[in-house]
């Protein structure tokens, strides 16, 4: 398989790269992630972060995150800054609309992860008329796979329900996210077709990342060649407009930028993106490392670290090491996304290295 780069795409790499420089420069802070608990009622197989369904912590108080909404500088559009509770999994919060109310009271948008267990027709309009203004929920294929993933024989009749009252409010912007796995692969044109049916408008490809619960499970992972193939899939289903179909921020990806998302790759991560972690860590985004925090709210101001701060996010040289050190699409992937980096600053995964095997 060849992922290398003809000139016509080296062209729109380099636009691609002249615009990155300048949102670098610029750090405008876009998505704010807040990971409201570790509680979640649900143990899906891929899992890479701490959640598990009894946290040995509380959940954090919304005065954590109000303190640092509330604070942010003179200037902030808070308007263009969605704040993205998260967990975990957020619905379990008995105070997660209040949370909501604050949030939007502060002027910042509002947008919500789930898996959808916790949802009901009710809970979907409360959370609407309080100012929910994008959801992304957890579809990973059909009912046997789903829940084989999920771990729970009552998950996908629960995330399918709610298709039904998300479209029954066009003012919602929502999204389904699937991670493609050996168990989903060889029907990811069928399960298209489902979510067409079901009015789907928005859908999201991920793979599964070799980290946390999925390192010990190998149905989890796809082969290089599969991973090409998923590639042409998403070409095709973009080609075709019928559903909005992007792949995830996993990584550059060759010749197929440009295909198979809406942008060109860019690891945003400390760039336009930053989380707060339930401990009151300051990361770039919830995936990525300890080891690569800057800071805790509860004794650095976290606009302070912001502005100056997120240094190996914003100069990524200390990447170009290991096989990334005389790679030839270096120029623009810039050592791909951070999430995909040990505590050694060693590269896990590398999608440009799959498409070129």
């Amino acid at each position: 398989m060849n992922s290398r780069l003809g000139l016509a795409r080296r062209l729109l790499m380099e636009s691609g790269r002249a615009a990155f420089r300048t949102q670098v420069l610029e750090h405008k802070l876009s998505q704010l992630f807040w990971e409201c608990t570790l509680r979640c009622n649900l143990n899906c197989r891929h899992c890479g972060s701490d959640c598990r369904k009894t946290a040995g912590l509380e959940d954090p108080p919304v005065s954590d995150l109000l303190g640092v909404l509330d604070s942010s500088p003179a200037g902030f559009d808070r308007g263009n800054c969605v704040v993205i509770t998260t967990g975990g999994e957020p619905l379990v919060r008995k105070d997660i609309v209040q949370v909501g109310v604050q949030i939007k009271q502060r002027g910042y948008l509002w947008g919500m992860v789930t898996n959808g267990m916790l949802l009901t027709q009710d809970k979907v309009s409360e959370l609407v008329e309080t100012g929910l203004d994008t959801v992304a929920m957890s579809f990973d294929g059909f009912e046997p796979e789903h829940n084989w993933m999920r771990g729970s024989d009552q998950s996908f009749k629960r995330a399918d329900a709610a298709l039904d009252w998300f479209n029954e409010h066009p003012g919602l912007t929502w999204d389904v996210i699937t991670c493609v796995n050996q168990r989903n692969f060889n029907y990811l044109n069928e399960l298209k077709e489902y979510l067409i049916s079901r009015r789907v408008k928005m859908w999201r490809i991920f793979t599964v990342a070799p980290m946390g619960r999925a390192v010990t499970e190998p149905d989890l992972m796809l082969s290089n060649e599969q991973f090409g193939q998923l590639m042409d899939f998403i070409t095709m289903v973009r080609r075709e407009g019928r559903i909005r179909l992007n792949f995830s921020c996993e990584g550059f990806v060759g010749r197929y930028e440009g295909l198979v998302r809406d942008h060109l790759f860019h690891c945003i991560a400390g760039v336009s993106v930053a989380s707060i972690l339930s401990d009151g860590s300051i990361s770039g985004c919830l995936s990525i490392r300890s080891d690569y925090h800057q800071g805790n709210i509860h004794k650095d101001n976290f606009w302070d670290i912001w502005e100056n701060g997120f240094k190996p996010y914003r100069n990524r040289r200390w990447m170009k090491a290991g096989e990334c050190r005389h790679c030839k699409a270096w120029r623009y992937c810039q050592g791909g996304a951070m999430h995909l980096r040990d505590s050694a600053g060693q590269m896990l995964s590398c999608n440009y290295l799959k498409l070129m095997q």
